[in-house]
């Protein structure tokens, strides 16, 4: 009834006539503008998608070229190892048949070191041996990370997913930061291979900025306290930063009072944990909303195991920041938190995710 009624606003003690019809149409250009920006971010995404897929069919396709030749060279490994061995008995044969050799003979065996030839050869075609054997799996696992999937799910060895993305990451993994694995005994399960790596290349990607930064920072502050004589060079003992990584078959009790078989994969970290912004953000990224204006790794993460997979994915920290462990449960849980039972200066960062076993 009000719809065409002069409006009259009030600014500084002055009063304006607004019209309604110019209202309207800023009205409609603001709706085109909000519409030409979604077009646009929907295109700029397919763009990057489209980059992002060809990008890894050039990479599929570079491993592939690194396999053909490293084929050969493995192929043929095992026919220089049994010849060079064969050429060596021969060689000592005839040193037995003719125990005073000619002395250019003699000459030609000091200059060529046949002692330590004999000594060398054998391990020089071992580090050929593992090099190629290196290289074959590093280009293996290039391979099955720029995999497009197929439209329907596979049967896939999360376990050897899992490896094939810490070998990806092993110029990341210095000396300093340790791998420990709890493996347990996971049937073949059904999913998209090629987008639970880019989960476990995520989430063990988060782990190890974590812990760099940690290392980093601790280093500092001992170098600090050592130069200021407050503590001695071996007093202190920093915590070596670990991955966990455990999986296992799990029952989970339903609504419905049905316990239905879970594929759990958990990777941890003894980072510094989560603080509460942190968390807050992180559980902003995991909404539609957010995803919409600024796709994180996590939140990626996220969707691809709720809503491509039916799975969960959580996250629990211990920040001694606010001395509690703080679990963050996503995909139809609801966030806990519950006082810390053990040392407030343990910390660190776990991801787990649950995959039903069908």
């Amino acid at each position: 009834e009000l719809l065409n009624e002069p409006i009259i606003v009030q600014i500084d003690q002055s009063y304006y006539l607004l019209d309604v019809h110019e209202l309207n149409i800023a009205h409609w250009q603001i709706r085109g503008i909000e519409t030409q920006v979604r077009y646009e971010r929907t295109q700029a995404q397919m763009i990057q998608s489209d980059k992002m897929a060809n990008l890894g069919r050039l990479v599929d396709g570079v491993a592939h070229e690194i396999l053909d030749p490293v084929s050969f060279i493995w192929g043929n490994l095992s026919h220089i190892a049994s010849y060079s061995q064969e050429l060596l008995e021969l060689l000592t044969a005839y040193e037995q048949a003719l125990p005073n050799p000619p002395s250019d003979l003699v000459q030609l065996r000091e200059a060529i070191e046949l002692d330590y030839l004999r000594q060398d050869l054998p391990r020089a075609i071992d580090s050929v041996k593992t090099g190629a054997e290196r290289l074959s799996k590093l280009a293996t696992s290039l391979q099955n990370f720029c995999h497009i999937d197929e439209v329907y799910p596979k049967p896939t060895n999360l376990h050897e997913s899992i490896d094939s993305i810490l070998l990806l990451l092993k110029s990341r993994l210095t000396s300093d930061i340790a791998v420990i694995k709890q493996y347990g005994n996971l049937p073949p399960i059904m999913c998209y291979p090629g987008q639970l790596n880019q989960v476990f290349m995520n989430i063990l990607s988060t782990c190890l900025d974590s812990l760099l930064i940690q290392a980093v920072s601790q280093q500092l502050d001992l170098d600090l306290k050592t130069r200021r004589n407050q503590i001695e060079p071996a007093a202190t003992t920093p915590i070596k930063p670990t991955i966990a990584i455990t999986t296992q078959v799990c029952s989970l009790p339903e609504p419905s009072g049905v316990s239905n078989r879970w594929i759990s994969i958990q990777i941890s970290d003894n980072g510094p944990g989560l603080s509460r912004e942190a968390q807050r953000q992180l559980l902003e990224s995991f909404s539609v909303q957010r995803r919409t204006e600024k796709e994180t790794s996590l939140a990626v993460s996220y969707q691809i195991v709720t809503a491509k997979h039916g799975g969960r994915f959580r996250v629990r920290s211990r920040s001694a920041a606010n001395n509690e462990l703080r679990r963050v449960a996503c995909g139809g849980d609801s966030e806990e938190t519950t006082p810390l039972e053990v040392d407030a200066s343990l910390t660190g960062t776990e991801f787990e995710i649950l995959l039903p076993l069908l």
